[in-house]
């Protein structure tokens, strides 16, 4: 995830969703397995950081990207099986 994003942001500091997720995608993991968040808010900004999370058995790899820069950590999965609240994959 870590590299797969840092490889991400180093092409375009602020990808869109579809670029975040199709990064993931190309790194070999799993379209169902993803989850990203949106790029604007409800009043049509842009969002301050875009996060995305693959999911892997008991945990949640989570990474976010803001101002070009990436963190990567892992969490556990919530009881609904997912890692975001409310994510429409």
């Amino acid at each position: 995830m870590e590299t797969t994003l840092k490889n991400l942001v180093a092409g375009n500091p602020k990808p869109d969703r579809e670029a975040l997720r199709s990064a993931l995608v190309s790194a070999g993991i799993a379209q169902d397995k993803i989850e990203v968040s949106v790029t604007r808010t409800p009043t049509g900004l842009d969002v301050d950081a875009m996060e995305a999370a693959a999911l892997s058995g008991n945990s949640c790899v989570m990474g976010q990207i803001r101002d070009g820069g990436v963190v990567v950590t892992v969490l556990p999965v919530l009881s609904t099986g997912k890692c975001f609240v409310g994510d429409a994959r």
